[in-house]
């Protein structure tokens, strides 16, 4: 970064040099134009006054006066009568240069050009006289080359000075710009008191580092979390067998101890399942393609299911709406479909309800599932599709949950591209809709 701030400095600086030694040439060169134009405009009145009152002998009189002047004299017709530097007789007719032709139009003529005898650049200013000839006076003039040329030595010097004190700016200045970036606090950028242009990335950088925070929090948790719920079954796995182990059952209830060893390995089994599918959606890792799934259909397949489920508790089912196709991973949405319904049996009163719709809307395909159970607080929606997550941890594992099902419903719809929504008021009910988005 610091070789390129230089870099720049030096190619702008180098850029600006070029641009003032063009223009400095340009107003050299308008400026001796100016001062020769004036010089030779006066030269030109006096030598007319004095050739309309003395006649043109008077201009043999200057042959040896000023030879930086070239005075011609023209006729009428455009012959060459006089000049300075050449035999006047040998010279072609001039009826037809620019200042001669504009002279015997208008009193006076000016031309800058390349002399085609003397092979110098001039400037031309043409009199018309009293009789009727026309006077010429030029002089040669540094041409806008020449006079870039006459410039280059002062330039270069200029230069090199210039390059050099801009060299040990540039150094001076890049590092006075670096050191605030060098020496930012990476782990709390907001604190740092630097240019306004980084704002935006200091704020990315801090919500960055939170988001860090928070997946580590996160994964501590989890962690934390997966270690008890795992142990819990293990535990009661291998106190129920111990006891068998050791005799102290006894023969009538080896059925009963059987079948909690039972519950509890099946828990164990579904907690890792569970376990799985969700690191799966967490690292995108899912390979199934994607297919034309009726949500409907689909949902009709889950309530079949779950009959013998809600039947133990007395809980009625009831699927309504209309077929809906979306493009998706069928195995994710049965998941998604499946665990919501699941709750809504789970942790329903006995005897309660739970109601299914399915259909479109202008939004796109939308399950919903509402049940009559026994609600969530406000304060706990939010939080609901976090990783074991529960809001009535004391009789959680009377009804069986992971604790996992809601987040698998997070990370299906984000996989997807839907939005979960819960609205649920204790004692009265949930309602879980997922809103699938339309097809593009």
């Amino acid at each position: 970064m610091k070789k390129k701030i230089q870099r720049s400095m030096m190619i702008i600086l180098l850029i600006t040099f070029v641009l003032f030694y063009a223009i400095l040439a340009l107003i050299l060169y308008n400026r001796n134009l100016n001062v020769l134009q004036g010089e030779v405009r006066q030269e030109a009145r006096y030598i007319q006054t004095a050739v309309n009152m003395s006649g043109t002998g008077y201009l043999e009189q200057l042959d040896e006066v000023d030879k930086g002047t070239r005075i011609t004299l023209v006729s009428e017709d455009g012959d060459v009568l006089y000049d300075t530097d050449e035999n006047g007789g040998d010279m072609e007719n001039h009826a037809s240069r620019q200042e001669v032709a504009e002279a015997f139009r208008t009193g006076q003529g000016e031309d800058v050009r390349m002399s085609d005898t003397l092979g110098e650049e001039f400037y031309y200013y043409a009199l018309l006289l009293d009789d009727g000839c026309v006077l010429r006076v030029a002089k040669t003039m540094d041409g806008l080359a020449r006079t870039a040329l006459n410039v280059l030595p002062v330039m270069g010097i200029l230069a090199v000075v210039m390059v050099i004190f801009a060299m040990l700016l540039a150094g001076w200045q890049t590092k006075r710009l670096i050191r605030p970036i060098n020496e930012l606090d990476l782990e709390h950028p907001l604190d740092n008191a630097v240019y306004e242009e980084l704002t935006p990335l200091l704020v990315a950088m801090d919500r960055q580092n939170k988001e860090k925070e928070a997946v580590s929090n996160m994964r501590k948790e989890f962690s934390a979390n997966v270690s008890h719920e795992l142990k819990t079954p293990l535990t009661s796995i291998s106190g129920y067998a111990e006891i068998m182990k050791n005799g102290m059952v006894r023969p009538a209830d080896i059925p009963l101890f059987s079948e909690r060893i039972y519950k509890e390995a099946r828990r164990l089994i579904t907690l890792v399942e569970d376990i799985i599918k969700l690191s799966k959606l967490d690292e995108e890792s899912v390979e199934l393609e994607k297919e034309d799934v009726d949500l409907f259909e689909l949902t009709r397949e889950i309530v079949s299911r779950l009959a013998p489920q809600a039947s133990q508790k007395r809980v009625r089912m009831e699927l309504t709406g209309e077929p809906v196709k979306y493009y998706g991973i069928r195995q994710i949405l049965d998941e998604m479909i499946y665990n919501v319904c699941e709750n809504a049996v789970k942790y329903n009163n006995d005897g309660g309800r739970v109601s299914i719709w399915v259909g479109n809307t202008l939004e796109g395909p939308k399950v919903s599932v509402s049940d009559t159970g026994i609600g969530i607080p406000k304060e706990h929606h939010e939080r609901i599709f976090e990783r074991f997550y529960r809001v009535d941890k004391s009789h959680s594992k009377e009804r069986g949950g992971t604790g996992l099902g809601l987040s698998i419903v997070k990370h299906g719809a984000l996989l997807h591209g839907a939005k979960v929504s819960v609205d649920s008021t204790p004692g009265k009910g949930t309602r879980i809709e997922m809103q699938f988005p339309v097809r593009k």
